[in-house]
Formats: C-alpha cells, sequence, structure tokens
C-alpha cells in the first residue's frame, strides 16, 4: 500500500469533486470498488465487478434512510430521547419526532477528515464534542480495507477524550443488495436464536422471545424471505470458531452479499426497508451489527462503558459474489 496524506490523494485523483455530502473517495481491490463521503464517513457504495452490493443514497442532497452510515454513539433508538448515565439525567434531540425518538447517533451527518488515503485503504477522523444530550468527548476513527478476496473491512475506534466515562455503542448501517430480483425473492441465512419484541408504534422493547425452529423469523437454513416485514434486533448469534457471525443474502440468480462482524457486535437488527414510497419500498436489507441493543441507553443492555482516556473498537466485513 502506498499510503498519502489527504492532500497527495487528491493529486492521485482519489477524491471527486466536492458534494453535499463533502468529499468522495474512491478505494479499489481486484474486482472491488467502494466509494466513501467525508460527511459521516458513509459508505456510498460498494461493488463487485460493476455490480452493487448496497443500495446507494442520491448523488445530492443528504444521506437517505442513513444508506451506509456510521451510526454512534448509540446504536438504533432512545426512547424519548431521555436517558441517566452515572446520575444525570440527560435530553438529547428528538431525530425522529413521529415515534418521539433520538435515532441513530450524531455522527451521521458530521465533517470526518481524511488521514490516510490510498488505493485500498482509507482512514477518517472526526472528534465529538460535548453537548447538552451527549456530554462527553470522542474521538472517533473509521478504517476502511479493501481486498480482492475478503472484500471491504470496517472498522471504528472511539477513544474518550473527557475526564468522565462515556455511555458508547457502536453500528455501521448498510442495505445489502442480494441481486437484482426483488427483495421478497431473495434468501437470508443468519443463525440467532432470540429476537428483540417491540411496540409496534414506536419500536422500542418491551422483552426478548426465543426463535421457535420453522418459525417466521428462523432463518437459520437458508429460506426465501417473501413478503416478511422485519425490523427488528437479534441475539444469541451462532458464530464460528474465529467468533464471527457471518449474515448471508442471495438471489435466484446465484449473486449474494455476505457481511460478517466480531464477538463485539452481540446485536443484529434487520430490516426489510419497508417505505410508503414505491421508488424506496423494500430495496434493500438492511444489516446492522450492533454493539448495544435498540434503546440501550435507557435499559443498560450492553451499553460500553469507556473509561476516560479508553478506547473501544469494532469491525465488520462486506464481501459479494
Amino acid at each position: 500500500m502506498n499510503h498519502s496524506t489527504p492532500a497527495e490523494g487528491i493529486e492521485l485523483n482519489a477524491v471527486s469533486d466536492l458534494r453535499d455530502r463533502g468529499e468522495l473517495l474512491t478505494i479499489t481491490a481486484g474486482a472491488y470498488r467502494a466509494e466513501v463521503s467525508t460527511v459521516g464517513a458513509i459508505l456510498e457504495s460498494l461493488t463487485i465487478g460493476g455490480r452493487d452490493l448496497l443500495v446507494r443514497n442520491p448523488e445530492t442532497g443528504p444521506m437517505q434512510f442513513y444508506r451506509g452510515a456510521i451510526v454512534a454513539p448509540w446504536p438504533n433508538r432512545i426512547g424519548d430521547g431521555r436517558y441517566t448515565w452515572d446520575g444525570q439525567e440527560i435530553q438529547t434531540p428528538l431525530t425522529e419526532p413521529e415515534r418521539g425518538n433520538a435515532l441513530h447517533g450524531l455522527v451521521s451527518f458530521q465533517a470526518f477528515t481524511p488521514v490516510t488515503v490510498s488505493e485500498d485503504e482509507l482512514v477518517l477522523r472526526t472528534e465529538l464534542f460535548p453537548s447538552p444530550g451527549y456530554p462527553f468527548h470522542l474521538l472517533l476513527t473509521v478504517h476502511h480495507a479493501l481486498d480482492p478476496q475478503e472484500g471491504l473491512t470496517t472498522a471504528v475506534t472511539a477513544r474518550n477524550l473527557g475526564a468522565r466515562d462515556a455511555p458508547y455503542g457502536v453500528c455501521p448501517h448498510p442495505y445489502l443488495v442480494a441481486g437484482p430480483e426483488p427483495l421478497d425473492q431473495w434468501s437470508l441465512q443468519v443463525d440467532a436464536r432470540t429476537v428483540l419484541t417491540v411496540t409496534e408504534d414506536r419500536l422500542l422493547p418491551t422483552g426478548t422471545a426465543a426463535i421457535a425452529p420453522g418459525s417466521e423469523f428462523d432463518f437459520r437454513s437458508v429460506k426465501e424471505i417473501g413478503p416478511l416485514f422485519i425490523d427488528h434486533a437479534f441475539t444469541d448469534l451462532d458464530r464460528d470458531a474465529q467468533g464471527r457471525l457471518t449474515v448471508t443474502v442471495t438471489a435466484p440468480g446465484g449473486t449474494g452479499v455476505e457481511l460478517s462482524a466480531g464477538t463485539e457486535l452481540p446485536w443484529l437488527q434487520v430490516h426489510t426497508g419497508d417505505r410508503p414510497e414505491p421508488e424506496n419500498n423494500r430495496r434493500g436489507l438492511a444489516v446492522e451489527p450492533m454493539t448495544c441493543p435498540p434503546d440501550a441507553f435507557r435499559s443498560g443492555t450492553d451499553v460500553v462503558r469507556l473509561r476516560s482516556g479508553a478506547e473501544h473498537s469494532a469491525s465488520w466485513s462486506l464481501r459479494g459474489w
């Protein structure tokens, strides 16, 4: 790898013109090509042999439906945007007002600075300063790396720059595309034993339930998604000998995409992308490995206590065929 500074990266044509989502950085390896925006470190596209493995955002305007986002310092939702940390009651803005929730953290629309730009690797960094809704000080580093065989690996490292412990969580938000056929014809395989039950109106947790063999959420064996609506978090995930979770989505024509994640991500949100607009409805399958479940800042479940000066890292990979 020939590493370069951001300025040299521009000279090497690794960076596009400025857009509504900042600069567009491109990396390649073998048949893979990835594009990443400097706003939010968004994974704008990932292709293999020119085939899209992810749903893209519009070329102009803001990111849509958090496609390709890095979600931190909390994944998913905080009900009422209100939580308590070490005895302090904190209110963060409601970014999902129709459900009365604070959605998907704080960095998805924040500018990131390129630190490394090379042919097959990008490192971007942003500083999240304390605010009334999150009075903690973090440095976030996002590392995207492409490999001709393994595809794209992303790692997010958070360092607590503040003097007090901080609550923390992270996840990616890609919408996977198995192939050109409709999502209802795609097949899903993921070995999850427990599902988080949620309220119908606000999608906030009410408890957990075992996934019975043969039930609608049982995807231990490859099964067609069909018309099933999914917007649920799963846990008790089966992993390989290296501790990696694997989610596989395949299309009838033989193409597919696979996401894998490490043990630091014990939860998995899956969403069939149902939308009222026909042009956006069920275009891709959101697959989001998470450090903690929805509403974790209120429940405390699996929230990372990031000590002052400490770091936390999480990584996941995407490959296609």
